[in-house]
């Protein structure tokens, strides 16, 4: 029986129908262990944004439920998430007051999730999920290192165990240095700080099974309280304020949307990049769909349930879903577990976290931080691909020396102008005839190639349009002007699957200027959608409709029949003077 059609929109209510009592055990058991992990690092990422830490129990909570009712995956889960962090602070940071008042942030920071959460919706409904496909592989590979090295930069010093007023990579790194050298750094945080990162790392490498964050949580706070180092001067997180975050309306002056709503844009497009490119890779190893569309929905739904209890912007966790599903997680039942467990914690045990040390929450952040980068791929980059290396290094140096905002939207920008020099310089060639392959082939990579005398076959891969019409007619005009004795200029049309009123005014002028010479113009291969728009055109009063012809093979054909020319090894005769062509036979 068909669904109705809201339960497309509303995919929980589905999950609830057809929920397996036998999924129950491992969905409650997951969420328990995924718990641990979000609690800890919810409150680091908050602090990240620049938010109170207990801000980011309260946007796990509402997230997980939110996406749980219009998510449409079984696995994924949200949260905050370190990617985001950057973002939000240097959207909120600027709007700031002198000193920045905590509750004015959590209003900033709230009403920027309500304002993705909508974009992601809207755009959801009206099927824009392509969007993720702004951010090309190299720029976010780009990006996402320029991230990771702009988070750590800026936790050393809570690591360190002491605090830099500094903006930027270039002067935040200066100052820690500086600060480091001025005896600055508390020793004993930096021991706990350092010893933390060590801890999480060593665990993820040899025992990746174990909830590593949560066990060296667990140690640090032991330790803090076991030696009072709170007396040494460690910073912890202290008592977590109590009860369930309240519905709250996120008050902002008017004057602070505008650039709220450029910071909203930006998320969004992150977020929606980092959420499909998940939720591929887990729906791949259970053969499952991705619905695009829908995880927008999704993603929308969790921000707004967010941003109105007193959170931030949230996205896809690779990591955190990667732990549901090694503990055996079945559906998002997982996720509303793992909410039900934070909200234990703030109503009954708000004292769990004040042993918590600052610099332990600064070594999460920049365990997270290690594993956006991907110098593997960049590595790739450089061997396969220098342009697209070139690509990713400029947009980690935007991200790093411009700032996280910045850096996006040159990501974005380089990605479509990479499209587009693709489309304005493509690649183009003669093609001949080789020996035991059929059909006709790039005399680049064959250079003894065969060609006919007085005729060119010319491949030009990309669409005719405006930014490269020009380049096309002046490459068949300079063919024209190196072969005295060419007849035929044969295009073969296949690639070309556009062509627009500027190339049809070039194509016009084009072949009148070859008539003019003798020369015909032909096209082999030209698409049917094309061809239409060719005759629309009215490209068949200049252009011979004749000269518009199946194949290549048919086009060679009928220049053979028409002329009589053989095929001839293009490499120089001492008794032909050298020339490549020769005359017709």
């Amino acid at each position: 029986m068909k669904q109705p059609w809201w339960q497309e929109y509303v995919p929980g209510v589905g999950m609830a129908r057809s929920y397996q009592r036998t999924w129950l055990p491992r969905d409650v058991v997951a969420g328990l262990v995924l718990s641990a992990l979000l609690v800890p690092q919810g409150m680091a990422y908050a602090e990240l944004a620049g938010l109170p830490p207990v801000t980011g129990l309260y946007t796990s909570i509402l997230c997980l439920l939110g996406y749980a009712v219009f998510g449409p995956s079984r696995v994924l889960v949200l949260g905050p998430d370190s990617s985001l962090g950057p973002m939000i602070a240097a959207t909120i940071a600027p709007l700031l007051l002198a000193n920045g008042d905590p509750a004015r942030a959590v209003a900033l920071a709230s009403m920027l999730a309500v304002m993705v959460g909508v974009v992601m919706t809207i755009a959801g409904v009206a099927k824009f999920g392509f969007v993720a496909d702004l951010l090309s592989k190299p720029t976010q590979i780009g990006y996402m290192n320029g991230l990771a090295l702009t988070i750590i930069i800026g936790q050393l010093d809570k690591l360190f165990g002491f605090s830099v007023d500094a903006e930027g990579l270039v002067a935040e790194t200066r100052d820690f240095f500086t600060g480091l050298a001025d005896g600055a750094a508390n020793a004993t945080a930096a021991i706990l700080g350092i010893g933390s990162l060590a801890g999480i790392l060593l665990l993820n490498r040899l025992l990746p099974k174990l909830p590593s964050v949560l066990i060296v949580v667990v140690l640090a706070a032991l330790l803090v309280n076991a030696f009072d180092l709170e007396e040494r001067e460690v910073d912890t997180v202290g008592v977590l304020p109590q009860g369930f975050p309240p519905f709250t309306i996120p008050a902002v002056g008017w004057g602070d949307l505008p650039p709220l709503f450029v910071g909203a844009l930006a998320i969004a497009v992150v977020a929606l990049a980092d959420t499909m490119s998940t939720a591929s890779a887990f729906a791949a190893r259970k053969g499952d769909r991705v619905r695009g569309n829908q995880e927008m929905v999704g993603i929308g739904a969790a921000n707004i349930a967010a941003g109105f209890f007193q959170g931030f912007p949230v996205s896809t966790s690779g990591s955190r879903t990667a732990v549901a599903e090694q503990a055996g997680s079945r559906s998002q039942v997982t996720g509303i577990v793992g909410a039900g467990m934070i909200t234990v914690v703030l109503v009954f045990a708000t004292s769990l976290m004040q042993y918590v040390p600052q610099p332990t929450l600064g070594a999460i952040v920049i365990a997270a931080a290690l594993s956006l980068a991907d110098i593997a791929g960049t590595r790739r980059l450089w061997h396969q691909r220098r342009t697209e290396f070139g690509l990713s290094v400029i947009a980690l140096l935007g991200v790093a020396l411009l700032g996280v905002l910045p850096g996006i939207l040159i990501a974005v920008a380089l990605s479509i102008l990479n499209v587009f020099r693709r489309a304005w310089w493509p690649h183009e060639t003669e093609l001949g005839r080789v020996d035991g392959i059929a059909g006709l082939h790039d005399t680049e990579s064959y250079p003894d190639a065969q060609l006919l005398p007085g005729l060119v076959v010319y491949r030009f891969d990309a669409p005719l349009i405006f930014a490269n019409a020009r380049m096309f007619s002046d490459k068949v005009r300079e063919i024209a002007e190196d072969h005295p004795d060419l007849r035929w200029i044969i295009v073969a049309a296949e690639p070309i699957t556009d062509v627009d009123t500027t190339a049809s005014d070039m194509l016009q002028e084009l072949d009148s200027w070859l008539n003019a010479r003798g020369v015909s113009l032909v096209f082999a291969e030209m698409k049917d959608p094309v061809r239409a728009k060719i005759e629309r055109y009215e490209l068949t009063r200049t252009i011979d409709p004749a000269h518009f012809l199946p194949t290549l093979d048919d086009a060679v054909a009928q220049y053979i029949q028409q002329t009589g020319a053989n095929w001839r090894d293009p490499r120089p005769k001492a008794d032909d003077g050298g020339s490549r062509r020769g005359a017709p036979e």
